[in-house]
This record gives structure tokens, C-alpha cells and sequence, in this order.
């Protein structure tokens, strides 16, 4: 059993792995893979989005498939399935020791988190994207690692090419090509707060070498809540009177699950591992159908609970007062994904999981740190200057797991404004230089272009006349794509930009009311 759950949650790794490379376009609109069916399947992410918006994206309702494989057999995502945890056992084979005894009464530590989280979601503010193992990964990889990854490769490469070392150069050019086509970005990926992301990713790994799946015994919400639900499965731990209280199966359990003694087990912290059951020297550990075993509840303490669920309660309207909450307020900068819902209700939903920020071409969306205030840390936005919103590109849309990003067909994409472009004219070069150029009005994308030209005729400082033609915004046709902006000669602040003013998703956020 021990060698099956090896091969188990290799295979899954790799097959979360497989589809996190392939969260790119591959030349068309269409992904081809499903992407995010591990995201689909975290009954956390349905449940706190389903609390705060009162509504769940219909590919979410695959994680009822892991809410009952939970309910027959327990906990086996955990110890068999999650990428997350299988990451923390690679991490963990660097310490000799698997756990700290003193650790162990930390194990409820999850639960008052879970209960946080779900407090808070009931009152409509989504943290479990935050915490969610899953969602905490695919952020990590994307908007961290993966770029950093992605340097050092291709740096490396670089280096070897400019030496020019004799054979090697041309064997690292078909190598590089292998890698360029199966798990290179087809650009090389950068963003904003991606050394913090990278850094608090590496430092929850680096808590294995204090105990081995401390993230997964003591932290996790998800394995939190997958215990509560594991209490009554129908596989339990027996242990038989050859037992000789040997303290093998206490010393190599993942989960922290077993007491004192080798009969005390707690049913919702076991992840199924099985590293109780090959090693015991007297084959007194067996796992079977048995739905009548005791089960007790986390021995939470009641006022603990209170006092947490009452910490979720108020984080919402300190949340809640900040200025970027008042329905009044729009930060120009705050330029969301087409697609995306009103901005309350995208931060319902929003579980800032990366995946649209990965699969953006153009690396234009960002995570967002104090623009849409503390609720809306970590959530996308674009940046124009990095990159624009390809104006036939819908990737973001196929690839949020709970539809804080609608999906859109290529018609209805066109139709949507996410903002619109400006002209400061003190920096525009046909406005302050008496310079030409057309730049932007070049690469506006809209079937009818949004920036026309304005044709004029100056006089310069030597009294000279000079034909320019100026570009002009048609607000009713401009997207606020950003191409312009970040096609603009102007260096640092570009001469045209756009702002989040006249997009569809808000009735309110106008010029002219």
C-alpha cells in the first residue's frame, strides 16, 4: 500500500504539473486541457464561493465527487492525491525525525482557521484562496517559481551559447529547443511581488524541516475541513493484541494521527498514508471497512471557536471601511480582466489563484497588492505598460475556476470595455514636441479605429509651419485594451494610457454621469 500511494501521488504531481505547463496558449483560443480540474475539485473553494456569492461556478460542483470519496474512504486526498502535500513529502526526506511531540497539540490550529475562513465567507469576504493549498500552489508556481525557473533556464543556455564551446553550443540549441516547445513559456513570464510570492511559497516548505507536513497537520483549511468530513468513512485503523506498543507507527505517521498510545487514533487527522501499517514489526495495524470505530471530534475548545468565528465575523467591516470599499471610489488603475464581474462581486469569487495572470500571452495581467485594498490582494489586473489585452484573446475566462471571470466567445469579448485611453498632451509628441507621430493609432486594434487622427497645421519656434496629425480617443469605441500604451515611444509614463473609466462591468464608473 505504501508503494501504491507513492505511485498514486507521483502520478498526480505530474499530472498537476503536465497541466500547469500547458496553462499557456498553444497558437489558438482554445486551451485543450483541462486545466483547472484540480482547482474544480477543492470542495473549500465551492464552499466559501458558494457562501459569499451565494452562487458557485457549475465546474466547481465537480468537487462533490471529493466531498464524497472523502465521506467513503476519508482522507485519502491528502496522503494520496494532493500535489501540495506530495511537494511537503520531497521536502520533509531532508529531516531524519517525521515529528515533534510538543507540535502535536498545535493540531486544531487548522480547524480555528477553517472556521475563520468560513465566518468570514458567510458575511461575504473570500479568504480561502488565500490558505487553500491548491490555490496557494498554483499562485507560488506561477507568479513565482515558475518565472524564476524560466530565468535560470534560459540564462543558462545563454551563457553556454556566447561561450561557443565546441559541440556543446550546438547540442545545447536542440536541448534548449526540447525545452522551448514542452515546458518553456513561449515569453518569458515577470511579475510584480513575484520574490515575496517565491519567498513565502519557500518558507511553508522549509517548515517540513521543523516537522515533517507541518503545513498539512497544523495549517491547512482544506485538510481541515476534509477531516471534519472523513469522521464517519467507512475505512478505519484497527490495531489487533500483538501489539507490543513499539512506537514504530507513532514515529512514521504523516498526519500526526495517532495518541499516546498505538490505540489512540484520531480519525480526521489520518491521511491514509499506511506508514503505520507496513512497518509494524508485529502486523498488529490493519486498515479496513469498519464504519462503527469511534470517531471523536477535534477537541476544540468552545470559546476558542466563539472567539475565531467572531475574528472572521470582523475582519469583514474592518474591511469594509476602507475608501477603495465605497461605492464612489474607482481607482483609475484598477483595470480588471474582460470578462470580470462588478467589482464587488469579483472579490467574492476572486480566489486569486494565478491561473489567469499564468495564461495571459501578453504577461499584462498582474497581482494586484494595495490597488483594490487588503480584500483585493493578489487579484489581477492589467498593466498596460508590461503588457496589453490581446484583443481576440479569451484565455482568462476558460481558465477561472469560479467565474469571477466569465468566459467569452470571441464576439462578446470585442464588445467589452474594461477602461478607456487617454491623451496627456503635455507629453504626447504631435501635441508638445510638434513631433510626428502616429504610433498609437497604428496598433489600435478595433475594427474602426478608436484613435483617429486629428490633421493640423502649427507654427513652430522658427515661425515655420508644420502639418501634424494628432491623435484623437473615440470614447464609444475604445476597448482599453492598452496596446497604445504600451506601444507609446514616450519611456516611463506613456503619453496615452488607459484608465478603468467606461468599463462594462460598472454602471456607475463614467466620465460624465
Amino acid at each position: 500500500m505504501k508503494t501504491l500511494r507513492y505511485i498514486s501521488q507521483g502520478v498526480f504531481l505530474l499530472l498537476f504539473l503536465f497541466l500547469f505547463v500547458r496553462t499557456e496558449s498553444a497558437g489558438g483560443d482554445e486551451l485543450g486541457y483541462p486545466i483547472r480540474i484540480f482547482l474544480d475539485l477543492d470542495p473549500l473553494i465551492f464552499i466559501t464561493t458558494f457562501l459569499t456569492s451565494h452562487e458557485a461556478a457549475p465546474a466547481l460542483y465537480l468537487s462533490i465527487v471529493l466531498i464524497v470519496i472523502t465521506l467513503l474512504l476519508g482522507r485519502v486526498f491528502c496522503g494520496w492525491i494532493c500535489p501540495l502535500g506530495t511537494i511537503h513529502n520531497i521536502a520533509g526526506s531532508l529531516k531524519k525525525s517525521i515529528f515533534r511531540p510538543g507540535l502535536k497539540k498545535f493540531h486544531t490550529l487548522k480547524y480555528y482557521i477553517l472556521i475563520f475562513i468560513i465566518a468570514a465567507s458567510l458575511f461575504s469576504v473570500q479568504w480561502a484562496g488565500l490558505a487553500d493549498p491548491l490555490s496557494l500552489l498554483v499562485r507560488s508556481l506561477a507568479l513565482g517559481i515558475y518565472p524564476a525557473f524560466h530565468y535560470a533556464l534560459t540564462s543558462f543556455f545563454d551563457v553556454v551559447y556566447y561561450i561557443q564551446i565546441p559541440g556543446l553550443a550546438a547540442g545545447s540549441e536542440y536541448v534548449y529547443g526540447f525545452f522551448k516547445h514542452s515546458i518553456l513559456a513561449f515569453k518569458e513570464p515577470y511579475f510584480l511581488q513575484s520574490f515575496f510570492i517565491s519567498v513565502l511559497f519557500i518558507a511553508i516548505l522549509l517548515l517540513n524541516l521543523v516537522e515533517k507536513r507541518l503545513w498539512c497537520r497544523y495549517l491547512c483549511p482544506l485538510g481541515a475541513l476534509l477531516g471534519i468530513l472523513s469522521r464517519y468513512s467507512l475505512i478505519t485503523r484497527s490495531v489487533s493484541e500483538g501489539c507490543t506498543s513499539c512506537g514504530i507507527c507513532n514515529d512514521n505517521c504523516q498526519g500526526g494521527a495517532i495518541g499516546d498510545t498505538p490505540e489512540k487514533w484520531k480519525k480526521s487527522e489520518c491521511i491514509y498514508c499506511m506508514e503505520c501499517d507496513d512497518p509494524c514489526p508485529s502486523d498488529a495495524v490493519q486498515f479496513g471497512l469498519s464504519p462503527t470505530a469511534e470517531n471523536p471530534f477535534p477537541d476544540l475548545q468552545r470559546r476558542t471557536v466563539i472567539l475565531t468565528g467572531v475574528a472572521g465575523v470582523l475582519s469583514v467591516p474592518l474591511l469594509r471601511v476602507s475608501p477603495v470599499s465605497a461605492k464612489s471610489y474607482f481607482n483609475p488603475s484598477l483595470i480588471r480582466p474582460p470578462g470580470s464581474l462588478e467589482e464587488g462581486l469579483f472579490l467574492k469569487k476572486c480566489i486569486r489563484c494565478g491561473e489567469c495572470m499564468k495564461v495571459c500571452i501578453t504577461n499584462g495581467l498582474q497581482p494586484a497588492l494595495w490597488q483594490a485594498g487588503v480584500e483585493g490582494l493578489w487579484t489581477p489586473l492589467l498593466v498596460p505598460r508590461i503588457g496589453y489585452c490581446e484583443y481576440r484573446c479569451t484565455l482568462c475566462g476558460q481558465v477561472c475556476p469560479t467565474g469571477a471571470i466569465q468566459r467569452l466567445n470571441q464576439a462578446e469579448k470585442e464588445k467589452v470595455k474594461i477602461g478607456v485611453a487617454v491623451i496627456d498632451t503635455g507629453r504626447c509628441l504631435p501635441y508638445a514636441f510638434e513631433t510626428p507621430c502616429i504610433a498609437c493609432h497604428e496598433v489600435c486594434p478595433t475594427p474602426r479605429k478608436a484613435i483617429w487622427l486629428e490633421e493640423v497645421t502649427v507654427t513652430g519656434r522658427d515661425r515655420f509651419a508644420i502639418t501634424l496629425k494628432r491623435p484623437r480617443v473615440d470614447p464609444h469605441i475604445c476597448v482599453g485594451c492598452g496596446t497604445c500604451e504600451a506601444t507609446c515611444p514616450i519611456m516611463a509614463k506613456p503619453a496615452i494610457y488607459v484608465i478603468s473609466t467606461g468599463e462594462s462591468r460598472s454602471k456607475e464608473n463614467r466620465i460624465v454621469l
